[in-house]
């Protein structure tokens, strides 16, 4: 029987299409799933979303965007890509699905999967970095954001599409909005392709705006989905504390001596707080003799086993209380939370193109993100927030973080649109312009590293190799060379193991840290932190990649498992794709050196008679991170690194030791050797 797809009628007119509510209003209501318990039809069938669908596919019909505000929790992500399949979607195509991590893109494929009854692969399927479960007979295809960027490299037009929904676009990454503006390119030439942007706190005006072009008439629409809220109390400050993390714990200590039962959540900016707080919260236990006070951290490089003790019910009698950065704000949610504390302050990432450094500064939140870690108090019952700073420094705050295209380096993003024929950056259209100063720092490290030439197109080959690999234009051109050096083998088991998170476990008991800084010097080397990882995942294959060696020497197993396979894959993909001959140096650590050296000449430091490093290109002072191999050895002359970061100081990171006349050997045509009278 053929497929169709009716025609819906217009939405009553007290079904507001509009969303006028404010945006303190769209963030503040939250969802709890309270029927986990029920069979997944009836779950479906209950979720805030269902008696929406008619009006989201009439909305769907009649104009070429969907603006979806949905509240958290109330089944957009899962239940959309379904309600179009159901009614004939599909036969105009694939539906398409965006997210911006990995993990909740194969999660959602999973579930929806689940829900149809199927396996991952049949109707519902998913692709991801270095893995995809799709077949000819899926329809509904989960991705990341990078994966429909490369689609675009093969169809720029995206003609196997129907519809995209572009999910999670309030996190308003730096792919986000480059597929956002490539979308509205493709729109004006493909009037038959439908748009779904959904969020849960979005902005929708402004995406309205932007989905708009002279003489478009009436392109976008806006629809709010309600969902169901608890109540939530928030308590202010009367005057600034002068140490939020030991406010935190003081008002952690107060709330359990004084409040009802039920489980406390705390928000400090990194893992550094997370772990001060730690210990001085046991302290205040050891020293009381309280028993059913359960202190548990939560920080994104903590092992798997660590990270899941927050998910499970304490003991009867018992109050858990988590000490979590931001990733507890929206990836996760935490069951059993009734009081959340909010110090006011978050880590973000902002890169400085004067030093060509990504700086890790602490700010204060915005009013969204502040909401939204109010919101974590009210999924179970009515909570209370308690917010450590006063109602007049609420009431200052930004509404939402500048989106990641303003506030990061360019270069990935110049070679992804250059690729796809966009000539003149200059003239996208951005969703948020990026400042022209940073536009400028990637062109000319592009330029530097060869991979543009002086009239701003790639280059071949190097060019399209750095905007067809998927990591950063360094780590290609690293890779590139390795084929002529005869390392590549050792390079890209390197860059395998920077695509995973850190390979080393950070345990929580300042003994367990102890034995595991001594296990990591097993590893260490003088050439610094690339060939401590080289040798690390050459350990762990020659004894039989196993959870024992890595429970021995204190690494992360789920982690370089997974560098093992990555690495597989790039072997194949470079050899087979970009003809890049695989060859091993065996052993000879001064050629991966030199070949680490043509992929980051752009980052050196050199070391100071004053003795501290300098930054070659700016003489900027820096340092060696804590983290890195070479904090606690001699000082080398010459460094390169594969990061700055900026926290209390200006931190280089993946360091790696490197002898002068190299620069010279591998880019004369950036380093020119002179003398200079300081």
């Amino acid at each position: 029987m053929a497929t169709f797809k009716p025609k819906f009628l217009k939405p009553d007119t007290d079904d507001a299409i509009e969303d006028n509510r404010t945006s303190e209003q769209q963030d503040s209501a939250f969802v709890f799933n309270a029927n986990h318990n029920l069979g997944l039809i009836e779950q479906r069938e209950r979720l805030p979303i269902r008696k929406y669908k008619d009006q989201i596919l009439y909305c769907l019909e009649n104009y070429q965007v969907v603006i979806l505000v949905g509240e958290t929790g109330s089944g957009k992500s899962t239940q959309v890509p379904q309600y179009l399949y159901e009614y004939g979607w599909h036969t105009k195509g694939f539906i398409g699905i965006t997210e911006p991590r990995r993990v909740s893109t194969i999660t959602l494929a999973n579930r929806v999967a689940q829900e149809r009854g199927e396996l991952v692969g049949d109707t519902v399927g998913y692709v991801v970095r270095f893995q995809e479960r799709i077949t000819p007979e899926t329809k509904i295809k989960f991705m990341t954001e990078g994966i429909l960027l490369r689609e675009l490299l093969a169809d720029p037009l995206l003609t196997q599409y129907g519809v995209i929904i572009v999910d999670e676009a309030h996190e308003r990454n730096m792919l986000t909005d480059m597929v956002l503006g490539l979308l509205k390119k493709i729109l004006r030439k493909r009037s038959n392709l439908k748009i779904i942007i959904s969020s849960a706190t979005i902005d929708a005006s402004f995406f309205s705006e932007f989905f708009s072009w002279p003489g478009s008439g009436e392109v976008s629409v806006k629809l709010s989905i309600e969902g169901r809220m608890h109540a939530v109390t928030n308590f202010y400050l009367n005057e600034p504390c002068a140490d939020y993390v030991k406010e935190t714990v003081e008002t952690v200590w107060k709330l359990h001596q004084k409040e009802p039962p039920g489980d406390i959540l705390a928000f400090l900016t990194g893992q550094d707080e997370v772990l001060e707080a730690l210990d001085l919260l046991r302290e205040y236990v050891r020293s009381s003799e309280v028993e059913n006070l359960k202190v548990l951290p939560m920080y994104g490089s903590m092992s798997s086993t660590d990270q899941l003790a927050v998910f499970f019910t304490p003991p009867k009698g018992v109050r858990k209380v988590v000490l979590a950065t931001n990733i507890a704000e929206t990836s996760i949610t935490i069951p059993g939370i009734v009081y959340v504390i909010d110090c006011g302050f978050v880590k973000v990432k902002w890169y400085n193109p004067r030093t060509c450094s990504d700086s890790l500064v602490v700010v204060p939140v915005s009013k969204a993100s502040a909401v939204q870690r109010a919101g974590r108090a009210g999924r179970v019952r009515p909570g209370k927030v308690y917010h450590l700073y006063t109602k007049a420094d609420y009431d200052s705050l930004v509404p939402r973080q500048p989106p990641e295209m303003r506030r990061s380096e360019m270069s990935g993003a110049v070679l992804q649109l250059k690729a796809l024929g966009i000539g003149n950056i200059l003239r996208f259209d951005f969703p948020s312009p990026p400042p022209a100063q940073n536009l400028l720092s990637a062109l000319e490290t592009l330029f530097a590293l060869d991979g543009i030439d002086e009239q701003g197109n790639l280059t071949k080959p190097v060019g399209y190799l750095l905007a067809e690999l998927p990591f950063g234009a360094m780590l290609s051109k690293m890779l590139y060379v390795s084929g002529k050096m005869g390392c590549s083998e050792e390079i890209i088991t390197i860059i395998a193991m920077l695509q995973v998170q850190s390979v080393f476990s950070r345990p929580v008991s300042a003994v367990a840290q102890q034995s595991g800084r001594i296990a990591h010097r097993n590893f260490e080397v003088a050439e610094g932190d690339f060939i401590t990882l080289l040798n690390i995942y050459t350990a762990f294959v020659e004894e039989g990649r196993t959870k024992e060696f890595c429970g021995q020497y204190y690494l992360i197993y789920r982690n370089l498992k997974r560098a093992y396979e990555l690495r597989e894959q790039l072997i194949t993909l470079a050899s087979k794709k970009y003809g890049i001959p695989i060859f091993s140096c065996n052993g000879d650590v001064k050629t991966i050196c030199k070949c680490i050296t043509a992929g980051f000449f752009t980052q050196v430091a050199y070391l100071h008679h004053s003795g501290v490093y300098r930054q070659i290109s700016s003489g900027t002072e820096l340092a060696i991170h804590p983290e890195s191999t070479l904090y606690t050895l001699p000082q080398a002359q010459y460094v390169v690194y594969g990061e700055l970061l900026q926290t209390t100081k200006l931190f280089m990171n993946h360091v790696t030791v490197i002898q002068r006349e190299w620069l010279t050997e591998l880019a004369p045509h950036y380093y020119q050797q002179t003398t200079v009278r300081e």
